[in-house]
Order: C-alpha cells, then sequence, then structure tokens
C-alpha cells in the first residue's frame, strides 16, 4: 500500500509549538500518559474485599489456549499503529479516535471504582510448558485479574477498527475485513487466555456504542447539515428553486 502526502509533518515539530493549529492535535497523545496514572490509581483504590467476581456458564466451556498470545499483543500494535497512521494520514479520524477512547476509558474508570471486578478464570497450572506459555505465565505475573468489567482490551480494539472505518485508504472492503477478522480475534484472545469473562466482553460493547455515536456519528450529522446548507445557498445565488 502507498502512503499518501502525510497531512501532519512531524520534522519541524518542538515541544513549544504544541499550541500552534498544525500540532495542536497531538495534545491528544497526553491521554496515554494519564492512562497509565488512572491504572496504577484504580489498581491499588478498592479493597480486596469489594471486588465482584465475573463469571457466567460460556466461561467454562472456553479452553485455554496459549496460541492466542499472538492475537493479545496484537492489541498494542493495533492501537499504536492506528494512532500513528491517522496522526500521519488522516488528523480528523485521529481526533476522534483519540477522543473514543477518552470517553470509553473514562467510563471504564468509573465502573472500576463504583463497580470493582475480578475473576477467577486462570488455571493454577498451565496445561502445556512451552515459550507461548511461559509468556503468558510472565503475564499473569504483572497483570492481576482485577478491574476487567468492562474489558478495555476489547473496547480499545473496537476503537482501532471504527478509526479504520472511518479512514479513506483502510476502509476499502479487503483492507477492512482483515482488521475485522483481527478485531475479533484479539476480542476472544481475551477468553482463551482466561484474561476475561465472556460478561467482560459484553460489557465493553455499550460503552462502545455510546463513544461511537459522540464521536463520530454527529459528523455525519453535521456534514449533512453543511452539504443542504450550500445546496440551499447555491439554488438562492443562482435563483433556482424547486
Amino acid at each position: 500500500m502507498r502512503l499518501p502526502q502525510p497531512e501532519t509533518d512531524l520534522r519541524g515539530f518542538r515541544p513549544r509549538k504544541i499550541r500552534e493549529a498544525q500540532y495542536r492535535h497531538l495534545c491528544w497523545l497526553l491521554f496515554w500518559p494519564a492512562y497509565m496514572l488512572r491504572y496504577l490509581i484504580v489498581e491499588n483504590c478498592n479493597p480486596a474485599e469489594s471486588y465482584h467476581v465475573m463469571h457466567c456458564f460460556l466461561d467454562d466451556k472456553i479452553p485455554f489456549c496459549e496460541i492466542f498470545l499472538v492475537f493479545y499483543v496484537c492489541w498494542y500494535v493495533f492501537i499504536a499503529g492506528m494512532h500513528l497512521y491517522t496522526l500521519l494520514f488522516d488528523v480528523d479520524t485521529f481526533r476522534r479516535y483519540s477522543k473514543f477512547l477518552c470517553i470509553s476509558m473514562g467510563i471504564s474508570s468509573v465502573i472500576f471504582l463504583v463497580y470493582p471486578s475480578c475473576q477467577n478464570l486462570r488455571p493454577e497450572t498451565l496445561p502445556r510448558d512451552n515459550a507461548l506459555s511461559r509468556v503468558v505465565a510472565f503475564l499473569y505475573s504483572v497483570d492481576t485479574p482485577t478491574n476487567v468489567f468492562p474489558s478495555e482490551h476489547v473496547i480499545g480494539s473496537i476503537a482501532a477498527l471504527i478509526a479504520a472505518a472511518h479512514t479513506e485508504r483502510l476502509r476499502k472492503p479487503g483492507r477492512l475485513a482483515i482488521l475485522t477478522v483481527l478485531t475479533v480475534l484479539i476480542c476472544v484472545s481475551t477468553l482463551f487466555l482466561k484474561q476475561h469473562s465472556a460478561l467482560d466482553v459484553l460489557g465493553a460493547l455499550p460503552i462502545c456504542i455510546i463513544s461511537y455515536l459522540l464521536c463520530y456519528e454527529k459528523r455525519g450529522y453535521h456534514e449533512h447539515l453543511s452539504c443542504r446548507y450550500r445546496y440551499r445557498l447555491h439554488n438562492r445565488k443562482t435563483g433556482y428553486s424547486q
């Protein structure tokens, strides 16, 4: 895929220029330091006895499968890659994508505080000893099974997919189909790695719908109004009426 001409030329960027119109959208990147700080605060905010265990019958039917670690890790590449692509080639979508993440992660943060959650799905002993299983064991050791509802892995991957669907060069059927399959695999990887309950995945969906309506749906409405306004203005100038 040949890349288009960048909308943002970062070669001339300096921190003191962050308020200039051509670089102002970079302020959205401050979301990530705030997100990491929020993670540390939320993780240490709730007492252990306040957590609600997330579990449903589907969780017992899904086996542990370490191969899904590949797709689980793809989340980080997908999120960062979409940020970089839209930052360079589609600034409007970059803003909306960043706003989507701020709103959705903000909602999930409130839920973590109001309704602390955890899961007890991880196997006590991994069924196989291989390279992927060892990485999963390391992941378990650094990532606590708390604050799991809703799944931010699901929220983030859906956010990236929606951003791709609103980017001209990425929403072509073949490319969007590949990204859709990747998104689905990332979401189900959280289940096969026993990082989330199916309830956590389902809980992420209404948050994504709300965030989409607030960040993307208005664009289509305003563009529609803008087109109607330009159409009427043109008719007034030309004296044409239906």
